[in-house]
């Protein structure tokens, strides 16, 4: 691929971006591709040592926040009319009304998720704390019969099992929890940026 080629899919990508974002980028990639010809590599060599189009795409769509993205698509192209705002202002107990219950559903889901993984991590701090006062109990009771101390270690043991076992489950249910608010937000700002002609 060609550097006109690359700059122009990059531009079509980034199209919902605000337009000071995407020259920057545009530019900065233009100045990449530049420096790496001066370098002795040809153009194909130098666009194709960039990585694929839909992947850097997704990379700066990805470190652009969501707040920028939706002040860009919410700012009106042209002056409102009238007889637009009077309609927006009738309409607005619906729309305001929608427009809060699906914050409200994301938020939510949100909330759910997470004080499920803080719930998980709430378990295992218990399984912890319990399978310590188990052993410490069945030091302190030295002096009394073996089994209640046999029993104690036995449960104590147990407990750190589970407890063990529990803590791989809690990491891996954060870092699953956290790979899918990312996906989500990813998601949320693709709903966002799009072709412009789509808007």
């Amino acid at each position: 691929m060609y550097k006109r080629e690359f700059l122009a899919r990059l531009r079509e990508g980034l199209s919902g971006l605000p337009w000071d974002d995407v020259a920057e980028r545009l530019n900065f990639f233009s100045e990449s591709i530049d420096d790496r010809m001066e370098d002795g590599l040809t153009e194909e060599e130098a666009v194709e040592e960039l990585g694929p189009v839909e992947e850097i795409i997704a990379q700066i769509i990805a470190e652009t926040p969501l707040t920028r993205i939706v002040r860009e698509k919410v700012r009106p192209k042209r002056r409102m009319q009238p007889w637009e705002i009077v309609l927006l202002v009738l309409g607005s107990p619906l729309w305001l009304a929608l427009l809060i219950a699906a914050f409200a559903v994301v938020i939510s889901v949100y909330a759910v998720l997470w004080s499920l993984v803080l719930s998980l991590w709430a378990v295992e701090a218990a399984l912890t704390v319990s399978a310590l006062a188990a052993a410490a109990s069945g030091i302190l009771l030295f002096g009394h019969g073996g089994l209640l101390r046999l029993t104690l270690f036995s449960g104590g043991s147990v407990l750190a099992g589970l407890s063990i076992f529990l803590f791989f489950g809690s990491r891996a249910a954060t870092r699953g929890a956290a790979w899918l608010t990312k996906r989500i937000a990813q998601w949320i700002k693709s709903l966002f940026v799009g072709k412009e002609s789509a808007i």
